[in-house]
């Protein structure tokens, strides 16, 4: 499990900029079963809060605070224009690194 959070680690910001892409904005505790439903389990609040707070902190999401409907308020965050910007760059420089990664480990396995 532990090589399985450090591929996370590589990859869990363009994960984010990806589901926010996708939704348009969500909060938290659905981004942790979203990337769930993904493939990309193990996710813990603990985690993934600080990791939207500097990604808000870098421009590349906005958060705000709504009221919610019987209960606490929630923080959305929602994708700006500089987070599209740097999804758009890096995601497909993470695609073709991760096709690459996969090559060399499915020649090393069939050997």
């Amino acid at each position: 499990m532990e090589r399985q959070t450090q591929w996370l680690r590589g990859v869990l910001d363009l994960a984010v900029l990806a589901l926010l892409a996708e939704s348009g904005e969500d909060y938290g505790y659905t981004l942790v079963r979203r990337l769930d439903e993904a493939g990309l389990p193990g996710m813990k609040p603990g985690t993934l809060y600080p990791l939207l707070n500097r990604l808000d902190s870098e421009g590349l999401v906005r958060s705000e605070w709504r009221a919610g409907s019987g209960g606490p308020g929630r923080k959305f965050f929602l994708l700006t224009e500089q987070g599209r910007a740097v999804l758009a760059e890096h995601g497909p420089q993470w695609t073709e690194f991760a096709k690459n990664a996969t090559a060399v480990l499915e020649r090393g396995m069939s050997s």
